[in-house]
């Protein structure tokens, strides 16, 4: 582990401005989040404000909010979100150097949106491979070292069996003492073995078996009766 808590401190918080009005950030505000396992899995459903969490975790660890290492120090001229400014950790005792030191720093920050703009930086090429290609790129080169590596929905240019590769890196990592955060809405993802899901709603984040998520209930529903689904959507 490189971190045990993550929190934010906000003082006065407008109840009716973003991204205070989201209960998940509400409650992150409230009671921080702790790390029970070197990999958690952000899930629910879009607004819910799980994209939200893992960019101001990234920020607050020192990682480009477009993407990258932490070797890019804010290539883009993007500052910090309102959250990302406010956002601290509590290190683990092998995560203090990198917490406390710059030059000590290892992770990666990867967001479907700007992941083209981070690997052409990273020097990966997206633009000789495919959108998929150039993830599974990242993974492999640059997913490596103990650090804090921080996912934005990475399934979204992934087929099926580039979903798996990533799940052996993302297991690989942990076993190699690095951590991992990702916000996702893939059941295949977030059935990694001992990952902490935290789901993400209107009541706020709640810890949740892999079996009780909303989203694995809703893709088993869905593949073994489709119409059960279309119907209400088809005109």
């Amino acid at each position: 582990m490189i971190v045990e808590r993550a929190y934010a401190h906000v003082y006065d918080p407008d109840p009716d401005a973003w991204p205070w009005t989201v209960p998940g950030v509400r409650q992150f505000l409230a009671e921080g989040l702790r790390f029970r396992a070197p990999v958690t899995f952000l899930v629910g459903e879009n607004g819910s404000g799980k994209s939200t969490l893992v960019e101001a975790m990234a920020e607050g660890f020192g990682l480009d909010s477009y993407g990258g290492s932490a070797d890019w120090k804010y290539a883009t001229s993007r500052g910090k979100s309102v959250l990302g400014e406010r956002v601290r950790f509590d290190a683990a005792p092998r995560g203090r150097r990198m917490v406390g030191s710059r030059a000590a720093r290892k992770g990666f920050f990867l967001r479907a949106e700007t992941a083209l703009d981070a690997l052409e930086r990273e020097s990966l090429d997206p633009d000789s491979r495919s959108h998929g290609e150039g993830f599974l790129a990242a993974f492999r080169e640059k997913f490596t070292v103990p650090g804090l590596y921080v996912l934005d929905e990475p399934e979204a240019a992934l087929s099926f069996a580039s979903c798996l590769e990533l799940l052996g890196h993302l297991d690989q990592l942990a076993k190699a003492g690095g951590q991992v955060v990702c916000a996702t809405h893939s059941p295949l993802l977030t059935a990694l073995p001992g990952a902490d899901i935290v789901q993400l709603g209107d009541g706020g984040m709640e810890r949740v078996r892999w079996a009780d998520l909303e989203l694995v209930d809703h893709w088993r529903r869905y593949l073994a009766d489709p119409q059960a689904y279309l119907r209400h959507i088809l005109g």
